[in-house]
């Protein structure tokens, strides 16, 4: 993997709230990436969210005309790294947590989720959306990286950022809707920022800033355009009341304001 970053790269993430790797993993390490995923997804038999009975393309609350349109827009399958062994080898990675730290500029960096975020043939878009917000802290250092398996391209949905907008962006976020432009709702004077597209060949990567906005396009072709990715949370970081990702069990026992430093749950990547 290609985990050493410069103080340029640094200083375009914390201006731009993203930033690209170009072949962050060798042909090699692409291939074997591609091979644990398509195990783990498979092994999980359509289990969105490991310890409970959600599967791919559930989403309860909304209609059926909603459901039909969501379920067209990603499969998406969280925290494999609980549920394959091959799986943790790879994402529980003290280098990648450096890589997390250096770019947020924070001492220590633990996992909040993995995901495999797989577009079908065909696929709807990912409207504009932020990440912090659906979590169960709020941090404003908090950090997805999203690996290509597959090229992610014009035609097939790569992704979009609104650059500098994690610098203007709160908590508030309508989540991902079927309108593309919900989020300028929220944020009316983002709306005339140029969108900048992020093409990037399979073994890429990158990083963005959990409330800088983003999204993807539809997939318009009859491939699939695959993605691994994990969102990092700031070591020290707190319970807001949210359950997110976390099982009752733990909400049962958390009040806000409490430190969620569980390495069950969430583990300790790297710590300066």
């Amino acid at each position: 993997m290609k985990t050493q970053i410069n103080q340029s790269q640094i200083d375009s993430f914390q201006e731009n709230g993203f930033l690209v790797i170009e072949d962050f993993l060798s042909p090699e390490e692409l291939e074997n990436w591609r091979t644990v995923v398509t195990k783990a997804v498979k092994d999980r038999k359509g289990i969105k969210i490991p310890g409970t009975n959600i599967k791919v393309g559930d989403d309860d609350g909304v209609n059926k005309e909603d459901s039909n349109y969501f379920g067209n827009v990603f499969d998406q399958l969280l925290n494999l790294w609980q549920t394959s062994n091959e799986m943790k080898e790879l994402m529980i990675s003290e280098d990648i947590g450096k890589m997390a730290a250096d770019l947020a500029d924070v001492d220590g960096i633990r996992v909040w989720h993995d995901q495999a975020l797989i577009k079908r043939p065909w696929a709807n878009p990912t409207s504009w959306h932020l990440d912090t917000p659906f979590w169960s802290f709020s941090h404003k250092d908090a950090l997805s990286i999203w690996i290509a398996l597959d090229d992610a391209t014009l035609e097939n949905g790569c992704l979009y950022f609104i650059p500098g907008s994690h610098k203007k962006t709160t908590y508030e976020n309508p989540g991902i809707t079927k309108n593309m432009n919900s989020i300028f709702e929220f944020y009316p004077e983002l709306a005339k920022t140029k969108s900048v597209s992020v093409p990037m060949k399979a073994g890429s990567a990158s990083f963005h800033n959990g409330l800088c906005i983003h999204g993807a396009g539809p997939n318009m072709t009859n491939g699939f355009r695959r993605a691994m990715t994990c969102a990092f949370m700031p070591d020290g970081a707190t319970f807001n009341g949210q359950k997110n990702i976390l099982p009752d069990k733990v909400v049962a026992k958390l009040s806000i304001g409490d430190l969620l430093n569980d390495d069950a749950i969430n583990p300790l990547l790297y710590k300066k």
